[in-house]
């Protein structure tokens, strides 16, 4: 798990392979990462939209923008949190992704931007080697 705070907001990131998901073969690789958002601060905020930006170990990326996650623009009250559960799928066996929400502080309308951490996406696929 990794994690990173950001203007108030602890994201908290835990990613998984899902083999069944997974055709190596066809060169599809499939993890589900579960993010925690929990707001630290003393304002109620609510999350607008995503950027990704997920790059493969051949170097090959992609960015992905919308509106919320999961269908969803959680508005999270002080000492409260929202988790989700989403997937991404690579042609690659490992990778790694980044990226950032858009937030608003419900009273003022004051717009922010939180960082999500860079985490791994490894399988059991990929061949390490040592340095």
């Amino acid at each position: 798990m990794v994690e990173q705070e950001t203007s108030g907001i602890l994201v908290r990131v835990a990613p998984q392979f899902l083999p069944e998901e997974s055709a190596p073969d066809e060169r599809r690789f499939v993890w589900a990462y579960t993010i925690e958002i929990e707001n630290r601060g003393r304002d109620t905020v609510q999350l607008l939209s995503r950027y990704w930006r997920i790059t493969d170990e051949n170097g090959v990326t992609q960015e992905v923008r919308g509106p919320g996650v999961i269908g969803q623009q959680p508005v999270i009250e002080p000492g409260e949190s929202f988790r989700y559960t989403s997937a991404a799928p690579l042609a690659a066996p490992s990778g790694v992704m980044h990226g950032a929400y858009s937030m608003m502080r419900v009273d003022s309308g004051d717009a922010f931007d939180i960082a999500v951490p860079l985490f791994a996406l490894d399988s059991p696929h990929v061949a390490r080697r040592a340095n």
